[in-house]
């Protein structure tokens, strides 16, 4: 999924009126799996100037950024700690972990030949999902338009849910985020997306 979705699921999954920490913690953890990627890749292309078919095609796959990928999205290390948050009563916890999972989640069904090694510790085996979110060869399109209308739901969730303006601009722009590159392919390619 686009890291917009990933922050409107979060939210809307672990998201709370009158909580600012508890909606912080859900939007971090909503994010946080990607993060390393985010880092690792912006440095390349703007620091470094590294092509983005050098970025997405050989530096994505290699052992040493699949090695740091392995922890930020390891399914038994969020896991543990969302246990622990469970146990602890800690509601900062559980959202920020919770979201996190979540996120996981739905990365280990729509990824099909960029997916992560979701079970290290235990394991480095990497899951080839049959759908992917964005591939076309893997009904990401269908998955993608899909994606969209299931974030403008739970945006429309969302906004029922928080009436303050900070949180109504922050689920718009989300929302834009997220459905402004279906609409530009969608002008740009004439509805054949």
């Amino acid at each position: 999924m686009n890291t917009p979705a990933h922050l409107i699921f979060g939210l809307a999954a672990f998201g709370k009126p009158n909580a600012p920490r508890v909606n912080a913690a859900a939007l971090a953890g909503a994010v946080l799996p990607d993060l390393s990627l985010y880092i690792l890749a912006g440095w390349h292309l703007r620091g470094l100037g590294t092509p983005a078919d050098i970025v997405f095609g050989q530096l994505y796959f290699s052992d040493a950024w699949q090695s740091i990928f392995r922890i930020d999205n390891s399914m038994v290390l969020w896991g543990i700690a969302l246990v622990i948050g469970l146990i602890w009563r800690a509601p900062v916890m559980i959202a920020l972990c919770g979201a996190a999972m979540l996120h996981l989640g739905l990365d280990f069904l729509l990824h099909n030949d960029d997916g992560r090694a979701h079970f290290w510790p235990i394991s480095t085996w990497i899951f080839e999902s049959p759908v992917s979110y964005w591939d076309g060869d893997h009904y990401g399109n269908i998955v993608g338009p899909l994606e969209v209308v299931l974030c403008l739901f739970l945006s429309r969730l969302l906004w029922q849910r928080f009436t303050g303006w900070g949180m109504r601009f922050l689920i718009v722009a989300l929302m834009v985020a997220e459905a402004a590159p279906v609409v530009i392919f969608w002008i740009m390619f004439g509805g054949s997306a």
